[in-house]
């Protein structure tokens, strides 16, 4: 969150003064003589200039030598000469740069910023600020001289010293992390009056209380303003160069910054800023004239009545917050010229990203084919999926998308204005003209909107249609900005106006997936945009939870293809998340979040802005300057449920404690996965992924009468991870071979089982395996391999490679493949030809999918066809969900106190007796579940004649998940000896025996109650009854509970 308040203005830092000045300039003076490129009667006269009149601190003179400010003046007088009797403009550009820092000195416009020439502001972002870390860390000061380096130009110099901090004390601990005198760098503290200490004191104090920056700002005796920012070290990206470019849209100007670094982790950014003389102030009939153009953007574009100094530095205030989100986008150069505003620029980045996702490539025919086509056949759903990733790869490039954005930025202006009309201006008013303008002036905030307005309504939906298709030229540019129109009509809620953001979140309405793509409509989508990533929240009904999964990418072609599957892979997910949850009383949900390329070191940070966007969304309530009351098209409240996925393990504390820390009722159960200093119950320590998988291992033995002990196996996922690890613990198998992060690992005896539990045990990758314990036929091959020849004579050239493909390797060749661990869709319909032998038999008997979409659903037809016995992951992968679905109850279940006493591990490291004996109950139902879904799939693919198990898995799912759904429309829950009943036998025991039914449903809210009530009775009868039961099948199994709920009321 941000923090955004005025400060008083007291003191300041001590200015620099250099006793050694005079001895410097007569050093110049001789070296100047001595090079003899100016002429000898005028030295002393530049020099003069150059040391009195240019007004450049003295903080240059103490850092430059003699020789390079003679090098200096020498070329602002040959800049002169040259541009003398002509209107080139003088171009003056200094840099050095040394181990402990670097020198910058460019000419510039007060008020204005560069759009040509090296830029260095971003070049000390790059190379300094953004990397900068307690342990190394770069302090800048900036002035800007006072005097102009020619008489016939504005320009003046701006300089730039750049230095590695030297901290007090590096690693702050306890209190001393809020001291300054501590966490400052020597020469700030030598530099900084009292005042400047405080000041800056409060600031880091509410830095580190909070995620996003700390804004706040004051007026100097000298009528200027200073504006002071705090945020986290490496929090944001390109910030100061952006501030810089902000201020100037304003026509404002700094005559000094200066940016401090401090050994807790937090930089403070201060901007002295006056107003810029050459600010131009038009006269009324200029106004009027330019705001009543038929073309003209219904906002303000950079030619603008000046504003007070009051008005523009309240304005970049509020502006600040949403720079630090995202600081640079494709669209800086027009936001530099001032041909779109920042929150244009911003606005046109998020509907550029939304663009790439969601524009429909596919089109009228691929709808066709797709109806003709039979979606259970194998081939048919190879040739859909092959031309849907060739639509989708050859028609809109993101490159494609931009540059149709770029030259439409006119257009974009107009949909930017209906987006700020919808989610910030009340669409009631009866007065349409007058009320709109009043509340714009005083609340929308875009560019200068206190001043300039348009005496129309900005273009409705309708209005904008017809523009779109006047002003376009073809129909690709067409689909492009009717997508940005899209996007706004599908908008419910965002975060977009709010004072206090680290990220960009919005809420949509999904209506606008096409159904050709994504035939599961689902309940809501949400996207988020920060500076470090992209990422997306699916979910498919009201109570949802899933994982929230980290996308990284090795290079610029794995992020290209990340990107551009980026929603896919998070609807996908959460469709298997929703058919998996059937048991439970949470519908699916899956987040993503997708690293930038430059930002694959900082996923916690990504995480951060993530989780504290979407609470800006899910929190309601008014905090003047730091929460504004959102506009709210949903018109309900919602609650999201989070877990674990790959990347985000530790992260759930954090999380937790944080929904706690911005006030919300639900901290408890906002989280599963955390701790158990937290009340979490970790999947890894108690195998709950695993219970599950291995029911369907154990089931497949059973019904075929096979020997554990005698069985080969083939594994992904190593000891390392949770699934690979329990998997190898908890079964009794001949592995054969396994592949991990860190490389693969083959033995056709068996890998050496005690060996293997000892890396499971430790939770190492297969890279720590004693190969000694390898037969002659087996092998290690890691990632970092190069040219290794295996025990039959196959060379192998790429570790890396060998690794990645190894799954359709000949050797990958067992009675059992369990996936625990890889990509989604890591055998498709394109692949899993690899899986066959010449003879057309397949090299597996039996797979189980415990990892998430490791097949995609036409490469599981094939191997079925072929006569494999396949369970999908929606069926086989639900111990995990589970679990997390007893942990949200047990949190809704108990008050806080009862909550840290039941379920948390005490400050002595023992866990409650209730903890272990509630933990026993969720296993059991794990297993119980799992075994019960087994039984249904094996009887249900005997009866129809062998129907494939993945289509059964999915009809069993979308039965119970239907079913619960009509059940929500009937008056069951209406009868009370029935609720109880059901509830008693659907609630753990153990939770029954420590707070009773009376309490549990008094505290857990109404919708999640008649939920568990639901997802009980509805997978239930479906187990028993399968897909397609008797018309009389319900009534059948309802007498029963009807009976048992008479007799106990009796």
């Amino acid at each position: 969150m941000t923090v955004a308040e005025t400060i008083s203005a007291q003191g300041d830092y001590t200015d620099n003064v250099y006793s050694g000045k005079q001895d410097h300039r007569a050093q110049v003076c001789t070296i100047l003589e001595q090079e003899n490129a100016i002429p000898r009667h005028l030295i002393d006269a530049e020099v003069n200039w150059f040391y009195d009149v240019l007004g450049l601190d003295d903080m240059y003179f103490m850092l430059e030598s003699p020789t390079a400010v003679a090098r200096h003046i020498t070329s602002l007088y040959g800049a002169q000469l040259s541009s003398a009797g002509q209107d080139n403009a003088i171009n003056v550009t200094f840099q050095n740069r040394h181990e402990s820092g670097a020198v910058f000195i460019h000419n510039s416009v007060p008020g204005m910023s560069k759009t040509e020439g090296p830029h260095f502001e971003q070049m000390i972002d790059a190379d300094y600020l953004d990397i900068s870390v307690p342990q190394k860390a770069y302090r800048v000061e900036s002035y800007r001289s006072r005097g102009k380096v020619s008489k016939s130009l504005d320009a003046s110099l701006r300089t730039y010293f750049v230095n590695a901090c030297d901290f007090v004390n590096a690693a702050p601990e306890g209190d001393a992390v809020h001291d300054i005198s501590q966490v400052s760098d020597r020469t700030f503290l030598a530099k900084a009056t009292p005042h400047v200490l405080d000041l800056y004191s409060g600031v880091i104090a509410k830095v580190l209380c909070r995620t996003g920056p700390v804004i706040v700002s004051d007026k100097l005796p000298s009528g200027a303003h200073r504006l002071v920012i705090g945020y986290r070290q490496r929090s944001t990206q390109g910030f100061f160069a952006a501030l810089s470019d902000l201020y100037h849209y304003y026509s404002m100007y700094s005559s000094r910054k200066y940016v401090e670094q401090f050994s807790n982790g937090v930089t403070v950014i201060s901007l002295y800023l006056d107003l810029a003389k050459h600010a131009k102030k038009l006269t009324n009939s200029e106004t009027t004239s330019s705001t009543t153009s038929s073309n003209a953007s219904p906002v303000l574009s950079a030619t603008v009545p000046q504003a007070s100094i009051e008005e523009c530095v309240s304005q970049i205030k509020k502006e600040a917050s949403l720079l630090y989100c995202i600081p640079n986008t494709p669209f800086q150069t027009l936001f530099k010229t001032g041909e779109l505003s920042v929150q244009e620029a911003v606005y046109a980045n998020a509907g550029w990203i939304f663009a790439q996702h969601f524009l429909n490539r596919l089109g009228s025919e691929y709808a066709t084919l797709a109806e003709i086509l039979d979606p259970t056949d194998a081939t048919d759903i190879e040739v859909l999926s092959k031309l849907k990733k060739r639509l989708r790869q050859e028609t809109f490039t993101r490159e494609l998308v931009l540059d149709i954005l770029l030259r439409h930025h006119e257009l974009v202006k107009d949909l930017y204005a209906h987006f700020a009309h919808v989610h910030y201006v009340s669409s009631d008013s009866s007065s349409a003209v007058n009320r709109v303008a009043d509340r714009l002036k005083a609340d929308l905030h875009v560019s200068l909107s206190m001043t300039r307005m348009q005496d129309q309504m900005p273009l409705t939906s309708e209005e904008l249609q017809l523009k779109i298709a006047r002003v376009t030229s073809n129909a690709n540019d067409a689909m492009v900005m009717r997508a940005l129109l899209d996007f706004n009509e599908h908008i419910l809620k965002t975060n977009f106006y709010q004072p206090t953001k680290v990220a960009l979140s919005f809420r949509m309405d999904p209506g606008f997936l096409p159904a050709v793509e994504y035939p599961a409509k689902p309940y809501g989508v949400f996207l988020v945009i920060g500076n470090e990533f992209r990422g997306f929240h699916v979910r498919f009904q009201d109570v949802a939870r899933g994982g929230i999964r980290i996308v990284r990418s090795r290079n610029a072609e794995a992020f290209s293809i990340n990107q551009r599957t980026l929603f896919d892979e998070n609807y996908s997910l959460a469709s298997t998340q929703h058919r998996k949850n059937k048991d439970i009383p949470e519908g699916g949900s899956k987040g993503t979040i997708l690293l930038n390329l430059d930002a694959q070191d900082r996923p916690f940070v990504a995480f951060e802005k993530y989780v504290d966007s979407i609470l800006d969304l899910l929190l309601t309530g008014e905090t003047p300057g730091i929460k504004n009351k959102l506009v709210d098209r949903l018109g309900r409240n919602e609650i999201l449920f989070f877990g674990p996925d790959e990347g985000t393990a530790g992260y759930m504390d954090w999380a937790s404690q944080h929904a706690r820390k911005r006030g919300a009722p639900f901290w408890k159960a906002f989280t599963t996965g955390k701790s158990q200093s937290l009340g979490g119950i970790p999947h890894d320590t108690y195998g709950m992924t695993t219970r599950s998988v291995h029911q369907y291992v154990v089931g497949i033995m059973r019904k075929l009468d096979l020997d554990e002990s005698a069985c080969t196996k083939f594994q992904t996922g190593g000891p390392d991870g949770d699934l690979g690890s329990n998997e190898i613990k908890i079964s009794h198998d001949r592995t054969t071979a396994i592949v991990d992060g860190s490389g693969v690992l083959y033995d056709p005896q068996g890998i050496d089982r005690a060996e293997l539990s000892r890396l499971a045990e430790a939770r190492l990758m297969v890279q720590h395996f004693d190969t000694a314990k390898l037969s002659p036929q087996g092998f290690r091959v890691l990632v970092d391999d190069f040219q290794v020849t295996l025990p039959d004579g196959t060379l192998v050239q790429d570790g890396l490679a060998f690794r990645n493909t190894f799954h359709t390797n000949r050797l990958a060749a067992a009675d059992f493949f369990v996936p625990c661990g890889g990509r989604p869709e890591s055998i498709d319909i394109n692949n899993v030809g690899m899986l066959f032998d010449e003879d057309g038999s397949t090299r597996f008997k039996y797979v189980v999918e415990g990892a998430n979409l490791f097949f995609t659903q036409d490469a599981r037809l094939r191997l079925e066809k072929a006569g494999v016995h396949l369970f999908k992951d929606a069926s086989a992968n639900k111990g995990g969900v589970t679990s997390s679905s007893l942990e949200v109850l047990a949190a809704l279940s108990l008050t806080d106190d009862e909550f840290g006493r039941l379920m948390c591990k005490q400050p002595d490291g023992s866990l409650p007796t209730f903890y272990q004996e509630y933990v026993a109950d969720v296993q059991a139902a794990i297993e119980s579940n799992a075994a019960r879904e087994f039984e249904c799939l094996w009887n249900e693919s005997k009866a129809s004649g062998n129907k494939p198990k993945c289509v059964l898995s999915d009809d069993l799912s979308v039965a119970i998940v239907d079913l619960r759904k009509n059940l929500e429309s009937t008056n069951l829950w209406d009868n009370v000896p029935l609720r109880r009943l059901i509830m008693r036998e659907a609630l753990p025991a153990r939770l029954l025996q420590e707070v009773g039914l009376d309490t549990i449903l008094q505290r857990v809210p109404l919708n999640y109650l008649k939920a568990i009530f639901g997802a009980y009775l509805a997978s239930h009868f479906v187990y028993e009854y399968g897909t397609s039961p008797s018309q009389f099948a319900f009534f059948e199994f309802m007498s029963r509970f009807y009976a048992k709920a008479d007799s106990s009321s009796a």
